[in-house]
């Protein structure tokens, strides 16, 4: 592995490390989950959007780094409709439970929880494109984040 490739997986796993941080804190401060039944709703099917992507992709999507894993691209499943629904359920659950009861220090955890998965999706791009020709096409017709929006 080249010197880029090393400064991306250092990257990417800090970027993990402080995205359990801040989830973690969130937990701790009781500004997780929800209890409006609609922010509830939202979370659940959050839940759901994870296990699905999860079926989908297979074992292979654990890993601590932000690079490629064996086995091509995968471009179904809720891959369909976002590039990284794994972060994106991740997000939408953080950010249903601040909707309710927000403060100040839980809205700067959700922030750096954002960004750090924010991170996270950059560097994997980069390494999808340089792997999977077909990344860059799959990329111009598939939102990151929000289907058909980001």
């Amino acid at each position: 592995m080249n010197s880029e490739g090393r400064k991306a997986d250092l990257l990417s796993g800090l970027a993990l490390v402080v995205a359990g941080v801040a989830l973690a804190w969130l937990i701790y401060q009781r500004h997780l989950f929800a209890s409006n039944v609609v922010l509830v709703a939202i979370q659940v099917g959050a839940a759901l959007l994870m296990i699905w992507a999860r079926v989908t992709f297979g074992r292979r999507s654990f890993h601590a780094t932000a690079g490629t894993t064996q086995g091509g691209l995968v471009t179904s499943g809720p891959y369909r409709y976002v590039r990284h629904p794994i972060y994106a359920s991740i997000l939408y659950f953080a950010w249903a439970g601040q909707v309710q009861a927000p403060t100040v220090a839980s809205l700067a955890a959700v922030a750096v929880l954002t960004l750090a998965l924010g991170m996270r999706m950059v560097l994997e791009e980069r390494a999808l494109m340089a792997a999977y020709p077909e990344y860059e096409a799959y990329a111009n017709k598939v939102k990151r984040v929000i289907p058909f929006i980001v």
